[in-house]
């Protein structure tokens, strides 16, 4: 199976970015779903254009950029919205990274490409990844990481991660699961070793 294109997900305050750096370190290429995103919803660009049909003009800053707080405000707590936003967002955003993969794969055909999407599997994406790799934590490690890093508080982040897919529901549709509850020393081992496995089937027999 030459060159191949890996979705790696995981639920908030995993620790699956830190993952994605171990990989790239490792020779691997990583693309992380939300910079594409950003990048297809600059002013003008057909994403943009359908967004603000559907959401207006409000969700827009002075200098016609979207504004993501107000959208991120809008689709919270609307599954309407969020389901429209989505329908806009998922496809071309895979369409996108299939087209940044098959540029890669011109400059070396068993080049192993990460994806770094947090929403892969709620995008159904993950169904066209060669594999999936989920980064697993116990809850109460998600919520002391990102409320450490972030304005928000346990209670917030806790709602947060409930509203994603359940840890459980992606690990099923996980190729490797690797589980950072620990160290990076361990997160390295890990990720390492799905590396190894990885390059292994890019090469071929």
């Amino acid at each position: 199976m030459p060159a191949l294109m890996v979705g790696l997900t995981g639920s908030m305050g995993s620790g699956k970015t830190s993952a994605g750096k171990i990989f790239q370190e490792l020779g691997a290429e990583v693309l992380e779903a939300d910079k594409v995103c950003r990048d297809l919803v600059l002013p003008n660009l057909p994403a943009w254009n359908e967004i603000v049909q559907s959401f207006g003009e409000e969700i827009l800053n002075p200098d016609q950029t979207l504004n993501r707080e107000k959208l991120g405000a809008a689709v919270f707590v609307d599954d309407q919205k969020k389901a429209r936003l989505e329908s806009i967002l998922h496809p071309k955003v895979f369409e996108e990274e299939k087209k940044r993969f098959e540029i890669l794969k011109t400059g070396n055909p068993k080049v192993i490409l990460i994806v770094d999407a947090p929403l892969l599997m709620e995008s159904g994406n993950h169904e066209n990844m060669d594999k999936v790799i989920v980064v697993a934590a116990d809850e109460k490690t998600q919520i002391e990481r990102l409320a450490g890093k972030s304005r928000w508080t346990h209670d917030e982040v806790a709602r947060r991660i409930a509203q994603q897919m359940p840890l459980k529901e992606k690990i099923k549709k996980a190729d490797y699961i690797i589980n950072n509850d620990s160290s990076v020393d361990r997160l390295r081992f890990q990720v390492n070793e799905v590396f190894q496995e990885l390059e292994s089937m890019a090469k071929g027999p």
